[in-house]
């Protein structure tokens, strides 16, 4: 009998396709992508609104895939990366990871906290960037803390209110006439505008897994974080393409108060700048379990908020978005690697743990990283990430079978 409880409450601790929908729709309404998607501006709004809906299929498609190896290993995204690379390949992803997302979760706290003070000025004559800065990373920690089974609710909850706030701003936006006659101003390839697209989806990959090993099934996995995040962030990349062309990009705290929204302004940035650097703060915790497995996991989520507060204090967001860039750099042959071996070749799939490194993926990896930026300065009609992660899975499945026992293992 106590199993038979005991299995009925696992059964209502897992995610269900509308926990995954809400989680993923809630963490693409941020700020980052609405900035994002008015870099597009210079297309226009019909090709804007291309570029945004292609980029984003194509992104959100590969971002999947990390979920669905999340959900049939049972593994944490930066462990998985075992199954590629072994023992001592992960530790060093890990740590690029943690590094970019405590990175992230600096820059979405200072971005938040600057809008709000734009805001809380004219509301309240109040200024003082440090203050919201700290209540909005304190807002986050809190989120962490209410751990797996209270984040469901709550999570639904503030997404359901966020989405009214944001179709309030939607309306706004969408109103305006002129928006769909003015002529784009400025220059953009292509490629760059697809690059942008499809970029935003992939940054999630080294956190997608965190989540869906908790899934009740694949196809709820897949389902509700296929929609959630493609039809949340194409929503904001538009709102930001339409603010873009319409003022030119200005930012998106003095965008809603020249609209008179108000305290509805105040909710729509805090709100998702929480709902969405509460996935960077805690994604960051579980990766560094990936190399102390023994500490609590919600303890060190909750560090790595208070870190990201501290950082966002301290350092000067400026000198953040070349390292993200150069950190983020590091993941596309990654997981291009682990996809091969897990989708295609098919005969690495669970992690062996005498394997402390795979000097082939290794080294194919490092090959991947010099074909990022030789195809950077190419600009391709497809972008740099998709085409580096294509070449570098066609050269991985091509030599593997001459460097697939490169490897060291535990004695």
């Amino acid at each position: 009998m106590n199993s038979v409880n005991q299995n009925n409450q696992n059964s209502k601790n897992k995610l269900t396709m509308f926990n995954f929908f809400f989680l993923w729709f809630g963490a693409a309404m941020s700020i980052a992508e609405i900035m994002t998607g008015g870099l597009l501006a210079p297309l226009g709004f019909r090709d804007g609104l291309f570029v945004i809906l292609l980029g984003h299929l194509v992104g959100v498609f590969v971002l999947i895939l990390g979920g669905v190896i999340g959900f049939e290993a049972g593994l944490p995204s930066l462990k998985s990366t075992r199954i590629s690379f072994g023992v001592y390949g992960s530790y060093l992803f890990s740590i690029f990871n943690v590094l970019q997302l405590i990175g992230w979760t600096a820059i979405m706290i200072i971005s938040g906290g600057r809008s709000v003070n734009i805001i809380s000025k004219v509301l309240w004559s109040f200024d003082n960037v440090t203050f919201w800065s700290i209540l909005i990373g304190l807002m986050i920690c809190l989120w962490i803390f209410f751990g797996n089974t209270g984040f469901k609710k709550i999570n639904t909850i503030a997404v359901l209110l966020l989405l009214t706030l944001t179709a309030v701003l939607s309306m706004v936006v969408f109103k305006n006439d002129q928006l769909f006659s003015l002529k784009a101003v400025g220059e953009m390839s292509f490629g760059t505008a697809f690059e942008l697209n499809v970029i935003m989806p992939l940054s999630w990959l080294p956190l997608i897994a965190d989540y869906t090993r908790y899934a009740r099934s694949k196809k709820e996995a897949v389902t509700g974080s296929f929609l959630g995040y493609f039809l949340g962030s194409s929503w904001m990349y538009i709102i930001g393409l339409s603010t873009g062309i319409l003022f030119e990009n200005p930012d998106l705290g003095a965008i809603m108060m020249a609209a008179n929204l108000g305290f509805t302004a105040l909710g729509i940035i805090v709100l998702s700048t929480v709902t969405t650097t509460f996935l960077d703060a805690y994604s960051a915790g579980v990766t560094f379990l990936n190399i102390m497995p023994k500490w609590d996991e919600k303890k060190v989520a909750v560090g790595m908020g208070i870190v990201g507060i501290a950082v966002a204090i301290l350092v000067p967001i400026e000198q953040f978005e070349n390292f993200l860039y150069a950190i983020g750099s590091v993941f596309a042959p990654m997981f291009a690697i682990l996809f091969t071996d897990y989708f295609i070749i098919k005969k690495r799939r669970k992690i062996q743990n005498k394997i402390l490194i795979n000097w082939g993926s290794m080294l194919i990896w490092i090959f991947g990283i010099f074909l990022y930026y030789t195809f950077i300065k190419l600009d391709f009609v497809f972008g740099t990430t998709i085409p580096v992660m294509l070449v570098t899975s066609v050269v991985y499945k091509i030599f593997w079978r001459w460097i697939k026992n490169w490897k060291y293992e535990m004695k």
